[in-house]
C-alpha cells in the first residue's frame, strides 16, 4: 500500500512537470486533470493528484521567495516582490490545508495568488538586469503552477456549480 502511494505521488508529479510543458492557460489543464479523475472512478484518487500538485506549487513559491529574499539584501526594491511571494505561500499552504474540506475556499485562495503574480509582474516588468530576468521566469513558471493548483482544487471539487469551468 505504501509503495502505491509512494508510485502514485511520482507518477502525479511526473505528469504535473509534463503539463508545465504547455501554455499557461487553465482549459488544456483542467481538462487533463479531468480526465485522470474521471479515469479512476474514484474521486479519491483525485486527492493525491491535488495534493502533490499544491505541493510542487508551494515547493516553486518558497523556492521563488528565497531567491527574491537573497536578492533584495543587495537590492531593496526586491523588498517589495519578496513580500509577493511570501503571501503567495501563505495562501498556498492555506489552500493545501483546505483542500479537502473546502475545495471552493482551496480554489479561492489559490487564485487570489494569481493577483500576487500580476503585482509582481507589473513592478518588475521595466526592469533588465540579471535578477529582475530571473525573476521574472521564475513568476511565469509561478503562473503555470497556480493554473495548475486552481485546476487540481477544482477537479477535488465534485459538486455541481464548478462544471461551468469545466467546459
Amino acid at each position: 500500500m505504501a509503495k502505491f502511494s509512494v508510485l502514485s505521488t511520482f507518477a502525479a508529479a511526473a505528469i504535473t512537470l509534463q503539463l508545465l510543458l504547455v501554455p499557461a492557460s487553465a482549459s488544456p489543464q483542467m481538462k487533463y486533470i479531468d480526465a485522470i479523475c474521471d479515469r479512476s472512478h474514484d474521486q479519491d484518487y483525485c486527492n493525491p493528484l491535488a495534493e502533490a500538485v499544491m505541493a510542487l506549487t508551494i515547493a516553486h513559491a518558497e523556492k521563488t521567495a528565497a531567491f527574491v529574499a537573497e536578492t533584495g539584501k543587495t537590492d531593496p526594491t526586491f523588498t517589495e516582490y519578496h513580500k509577493a511571494y511570501l503571501t503567495v505561500v501563505a495562501d498556498l499552504k492555506s489552500a493545501n490545508v483546505k483542500l479537502k474540506e473546502s475545495p471552493d475556499t482551496a480554489h479561492y485562495d489559490v487564485r487570489s495568488s494569481t493577483d500576487q503574480m500580476k503585482r509582481v509582474e507589473g513592478l518588475v516588468a521595466s526592469k533588465n538586469d540579471q535578477a529582475s530576468t530571473t525573476l521574472k521566469e521564475m513568476t511565469v513558471q509561478m503562473e503555470k503552477l497556480l493554473d495548475l493548483a486552481a485546476s487540481a482544487a477544482d477537479a477535488v471539487d465534485d459538486d455541481d456549480e464548478n462544471i461551468h469551468r469545466r467546459v
